[in-house]
């Protein structure tokens, strides 16, 4: 499930089945929040549709949320929360060492990713841990807070970056990719189409989406 938008406040919700490729419901939606995706999912259990496992991105709250259900956050989402933290071309040697290890994680099971991901935090905990003093305040803060960030973001996704692997008999994607796809591939077809109302440009979406 994810969502993506067409304009200031003006954008879709929608859930797919990642076995057969099928939208099984959607919602135009102002703001993405978690209460929406709670929404979606009740909808679909009330249809009588049993939710095996859910693949979403990382927004605050939203992997928490159901707990009855298992839920695998898109690891190319994770990947894209560390390079905006660290950039692409990472000057400090930490920074670059940490950046090449997220670029492993759909490629690595996750033993391997917990260890290396542990085995980082040990080598450089210290330097993680500087301060810098401001000489006019005297608070300290602090000194490589991107680089701290970034370490803070994947530790604290951890459970849920290999959900896939613990549950392999579910078969569930370790990304959104394929809902990705679909969006874009609808956004381009929307770029032939500009100066559409808003009327016509959601029956154009819900002919596209077939939900």
């Amino acid at each position: 499930m994810d969502t993506t938008y067409f304009g200031r406040g003006f954008g879709v919700m929608l859930f797919k089945d990642a076995y057969s490729g099928k939208n099984f419901y959607k919602q135009y939606v102002k703001y993405e929040t978690n209460q929406l995706y709670a929404q979606g999912i009740a909808h679909l259990n009330s249809k009588g549709l049993g939710i095996q496992a859910i693949v979403c991105d990382g927004r605050k709250g939203l992997l928490q949320l159901f707990d009855s259900i298992p839920v695998q956050m898109c690891q190319f989402h994770q990947s894209a929360i560390i390079t905006r933290y660290l950039t692409r071309k990472p000057k400090l040697k930490a920074a670059q060492e940490l950046r090449a290890l997220t670029l492993l994680i759909t490629k690595t099971d996750k033993e391997s990713f917990v260890g290396a991901l542990a085995a980082w935090h040990h080598k450089w905990e210290l330097f993680l841990n500087e301060r810098t003093k401001d000489p006019y305040t005297g608070k300290s803060r602090y000194t490589h807070r991107r680089l701290r960030s970034a370490w803070r973001s994947l530790n604290a996704n951890l459970p849920w970056l290999f959900t896939w692997y613990d549950h392999m008999e579910l078969s569930i994607p370790n990304t959104t990719n394929a809902i990705d796809g679909h969006f874009a591939d609808l956004k381009n077809k929307l770029r032939n189409h500009n100066g559409l109302s808003m009327k016509r440009k959601k029956k154009y979406i819900d002919d596209f989406l077939k939900v």
